[in-house]
């Protein structure tokens, strides 16, 4: 036996609305048609064969101190074709952000619900910086239904 692969990592929310509003509005991430009707709230993000499963449920960890650096933090690493494309959305939303502390093209924020995320510079030839996320591998009826859901593409600033 042997691991091959990450298929997804699930993040802990509290409002869906507030969530969404970051990851769609800010990040440009496009919600996953594939998520099946389940006993609570939540959304997929396709990032190429990965995925980001938001889970809104109770945090067991309410109220807990974070790190201010989410380097020093529990964290998902995301490939981003700009760092400074993402910092520029990231100011124009009010949303703080460190940079790598080990000199790489990174940084980190968190999300609504104090998740910490990073974003390391890894380009994607035939993409610009500011252009919308790819719903590769999407047949084209689920990428208009992901367009048609994320209606939400301001987001509100914290």
């Amino acid at each position: 036996m042997k691991i091959h692969s990450l298929l997804h990592g699930s993040l802990l929310i509290e409002e869906l609305s507030r969530a969404r509003a970051f990851y769609e509005g800010v990040l440009g991430l496009l919600p996953s048609p594939e998520r099946p009707d389940m006993s609570f709230e939540g959304v997929w993000y396709a990032l190429g064969a990965q995925q980001i499963h938001l889970i809104c449920l109770p945090s067991p960890e309410k109220g807990l101190l974070r790190p201010a650096h989410g380097g020093r933090d529990r964290h998902v690493a995301l490939g981003v074709d700009s760092v400074e494309a993402l910092a520029r959305r990231l100011d124009a939303a009010g949303i703080s952000y460190t940079r790598s502390q080990s000199g790489r093209a990174a940084l980190f924020c968190r999300d609504p619900d104090d998740n910490a995320l990073e974003f390391i510079e890894a380009p994607v030839a035939g993409r610009s910086a500011d252009a919308a996320p790819a719903e590769q591998g999407w047949p084209p009826q689920a990428r208009r239904q992901a367009r048609e859901s994320s209606s939400l593409s301001k987001a509100t600033k914290r």
